[in-house]
């Protein structure tokens, strides 16, 4: 089991059909960043831009994630603020500002960086901003996070979009559920959930997800959990429909991965023979275990 563009599509509203996120990177985004955000970038890694620089030039810059505040309530607020900001700007300010906010959203959320500073790959796919909604942003998302999940085991952290994994683990083993159904009717369908922190140790949740995919019943499993979703209110769904259950790669800048579909055909309804994959052994891991497709 893995996360699809379906899954995508469904929880974060993001296209997975259009224009592939890719072209041309850079060493150094000094002259994009001056030129289309009127900001200054960090001197030693001049392919990321301060976070706080970001939002204070949007006039959001105590915009910080308060406690108890689910990830889609941030963003609401957080367009708001913006929102404002922008609508106080006209002709070149105004685009100005809103490279700066896709800049922070983009370089932030849908394609996060380790650590606090956002990254600036997007800033030449938002010198048009007539053709931003054409990109596959939902697909580049979801291949920066299989590239990130597949670093080394000595990294102290880890990029990508998170909430797309919590709520997609909800719909699919809810015995690993810890989030809390609020708005039912809410779409995308990450709207729905309220995220709440985990207290306790690193070691002691990695133990208590690996007892429980251990004996997870099969019955426990909801292989196709949208099967009986109406998609009237989501028509992104039916117009990217043509991309879901098939291979394809995904792209992300200098990042192409496969999708392969013989991993996910029982997500599909189709019969599939177990799968092993090794695992890299940790510290707090279990020797001898390794992941068994569920058939």
């Amino acid at each position: 089991m893995i996360p699809t563009l379906e899954n995508v599509v469904r929880i974060t509203g993001l296209r997975v059909g259009g224009q592939a996120v890719t072209g041309t990177t850079y060493t150094s985004y000094q002259e994009p960043v001056e030129r289309l955000l009127v900001l200054e970038v960090r001197g030693e890694r001049s392919s990321l831009v301060q976070r706080t620089v970001l939002q204070a030039s949007l006039g959001v810059a105590n915009a910080r994630h308060q406690t108890g505040e689910s990830q889609a309530e941030y963003m609401a607020r957080l367009t708001k603020d913006a929102r404002a900001v922008l609508a106080e700007e006209e002709g070149d300010a105004a685009d100005r500002d809103l490279r700066r906010f896709l800049t922070l959203m983009i370089g932030k959320l849908i394609l996060g960086t380790r650590g606090d500073p956002v990254g600036c790959r997007c800033l030449p796919l938002l010198e048009d901003l007539s053709s931003v909604g054409n990109y596959a942003w939902g697909a580049a998302l979801l291949a920066h996070l299989f590239d990130s999940l597949g670093t080394s085991s000595r990294e102290t952290g880890v990029a990508g979009f998170f909430p797309l994994l919590q709520v997609w683990t909800y719909y699919h083993l809810p015995s690993l559920s810890h989030g809390v159904a609020r708005r039912r009717s809410a779409v995308p369908l990450l709207q729905r959930w309220r995220f709440y922190r985990d207290e306790r140790s690193l070691r002691r949740q990695v133990t208590l997800i690996h007892d429980i995919l251990d004996t997870i019943p099969f019955g426990h499993v909801r292989w196709t959990p949208y099967i009986r979703a109406s998609d009237a209110a989501q028509p992104w769904v039916e117009r990217d429909r043509p991309y879901f259950g098939r291979d394809i790669w995904l792209h992300c800048f200098n990042t192409v991965v496969p999708l392969h579909h013989r991993l996910v055909v029982r997500t599909l309804g189709l019969h599939q023979a177990v799968v092993e994959f090794p695992t890299r052994q940790r510290p707090w891991e279990r020797p001898g275990h390794s992941f068994r497709g569920m058939q």
